[in-house]
């Protein structure tokens, strides 16, 4: 069974990048746990162990040496880049690594690409202490830039946000050979209501009820969320649009 290692980057005392309203922290443990869920969803022949699972702080000493002696198969550090540019782009250590490592690497770069609209900035080395220190095949991911305006808002959308951890997911399964259960992972969008009763709407309109939807209930999505006010928006298959906050509904694909 093979053995996967997320790692969220930063956390806790260490937000690590912040602009245009986001923290690298929260992004990266949205993206990693998203990740997780899907792999579990779509894949079998696996096991999932991640640095942390909340707004925790770890040491990179910590998350390298929980992996190794884990026993991982596969190490993947998730973050979002800063510094003005543009994009997506991975690192693997730049000393010596397996042939493993390289196409593990190509693999994960290849999906994410299909996944996502971000400039591909390419695949890059580095001597980062997750790659080096890490006793298995790693890489780091850089999923756009936080202080551009353009990538942040990207950032911003859950939408956004579950087609780049679908790259991830699927790189990774594709990097370790793993089986898709069956009649998984179209790619579909859903809302779920979480709450007790909600409204939905006749048009993209927040005056514009239209019927009460009772917690539990499922709907298949259109598109991605957009920004309709203060606020965001799903449009559903039936026609009707619904609330996109997480306050309120849980959107997954399937």
């Amino acid at each position: 069974m093979a053995k996967i290692y997320l790692d969220p980057g930063h956390g806790g005392t260490d937000p690590g990048a912040s602009a245009n309203g986001l923290q690298e922290k929260n992004v990266t443990l949205s993206l990693a746990l998203k990740t997780r869920d899907i792999l579990n969803r779509d894949y079998e022949g696996h096991t999932i162990r991640m640095s942390r699972t909340s707004d925790t702080t770890r040491s990179l000493a910590q998350r390298t040496n929980d992996a190794n002696s884990w026993g991982a198969d596969y190490f993947v550090s998730i973050h979002i880049n800063a510094g003005g540019g543009t994009g997506y782009e991975d690192y693997i250590f730049n000393g010596s690594v397996s042939n493993n490592t390289v196409t593990y690497r190509d693999k994960l770069h290849a999906e994410i690409m299909k996944q996502v609209d971000f400039n591909n900035r390419g695949k890059k080395r580095a001597n980062f202490h997750v790659l080096r220190e890490s006793s298995m095949s790693a890489v780091l991911t850089e999923n756009g830039f936080i202080d551009t305006v353009a990538d942040a808002n990207k950032l911003k959308s859950d939408a956004y946000l579950n087609r780049i951890a679908l790259g991830h997911a699927n790189g990774i399964a594709q990097a370790l050979g793993l089986s898709r259960k069956s009649g998984g992972g179209s790619g579909q969008g859903y809302v779920e209501v979480i709450t007790p009763s909600l409204w939905t709407y006749n048009t993209p309109n927040w005056d514009d009820r239209a019927v009460i939807v009772s917690q539990g209930e499922v709907f298949t999505v259109v598109g991605d969320r957009f920004q309709v006010g203060n606020g965001y928006m799903y449009q559903l298959k039936s026609g009707l649009y619904i609330t996109a906050s997480t306050q309120y509904v849980r959107y997954y694909t399937r």
